[in-house]
């Protein structure tokens, strides 16, 4: 398949993402009623994705100090400012219902899996950091990590289309980079060696899968396609299409293209 042919399917399924999450609702508003209420707060009362989307994020975030409404008007700022931020929202709801053969309707990520609602709690702290407004993106991570046990620094770069399967234990530097397309299971870290302040995060290209447990260490590249196993400790760059394991990670066996969509964890 060529990239504009990819770039059409997955235009075309983000475009059909809202409409589908909808009718997935009411169904199950029909086939649960005791739910009915709670999915017509959640997605059927919302005109478009972005207003159920602030919705959704704001009931899980509020606090004593920062209530729901305080929360969703946060949010509905971020995605007026910056449309992209729905679009990567959109864009990782494909993603789980892709590659995670639990999910069985994209609604479910949306209202239930705590790795995509971090992620998009992230995408709204990562909008803050950029707007000047630190303290409340602090804030914001700090909560995001008491509630999905995902600790993402707001001024970490993420891509769209990513996949944090089970997503407890996962933690993102302050200058780490995720590109687009990548899947990362529980427990992963893309963390710095020591104490110094400059860039020290690892830089994960496009299409990389890290298994769980998997720890990413210091100011270095993980090529495009790149698998890293599970368990692993990776202390040196990692070629495009490579696939390392160990502690220290080293290359073995075979790597297939865009290993962070094929979600293979096997080696050969």
């Amino acid at each position: 398949m060529s990239l504009k042919e990819h770039e059409v399917r997955h235009l075309y399924a983000v475009e059909g993402t809202w409409p589908s999450l909808r009718e997935q609702a009411a169904a199950d508003a029909q086939a649960e009623p005791i739910l009915a209420s709670f999915l017509n707060a959640t997605v059927l009362k919302h005109k478009d994705f972005a207003s159920a989307l602030s919705y959704r994020l704001a009931q899980k975030l509020s606090d004593g100090d920062m209530n729901a409404m305080l929360w969703r008007e946060v949010a509905c700022d971020a995605y007026a400012d910056e449309p992209g931020i729905v679009t990567a929202a959109l864009s990782d709801i494909e993603a789980y219902a892709d590659r995670d053969p639990a999910c069985r309707h994209a609604l479910q990520p949306f209202l239930h899996f705590k790795g995509y609602q971090a992620i998009q709690s992230y995408r709204v702290a990562s909008w803050l950091w950029h707007q000047g407004r630190e303290a409340l993106a602090l804030y914001l991570q700090s909560r995001m990590s008491e509630i999905f046990q995902v600790d993402i620094h707001p001024a970490a770069r993420l891509g769209r289309g990513l996949f944090f399967d089970h997503a407890t234990g996962i933690v993102v530097g302050e200058t780490a980079v995720i590109g687009d397309n990548c899947s990362l299971l529980h427990n992963v870290t893309l963390g710095g060696t020591g104490k110094e302040k400059e860039d020290r995060h690892p830089k994960l290209g496009a299409g990389v899968l890290v298994g769980a447990g998997a720890k990413i260490l210091g100011n270095i590249p993980i090529g495009d396609g790149a698998k890293v196993a599970s368990g692993s400790v990776v202390l040196d760059p990692v070629k495009p299409f490579c696939t390392v394991a160990g502690v220290p990670a080293k290359p073995v066996g075979r790597c297939a293209e865009a290993a962070g969509e094929a979600m293979n964890q096997r080696f050969s």
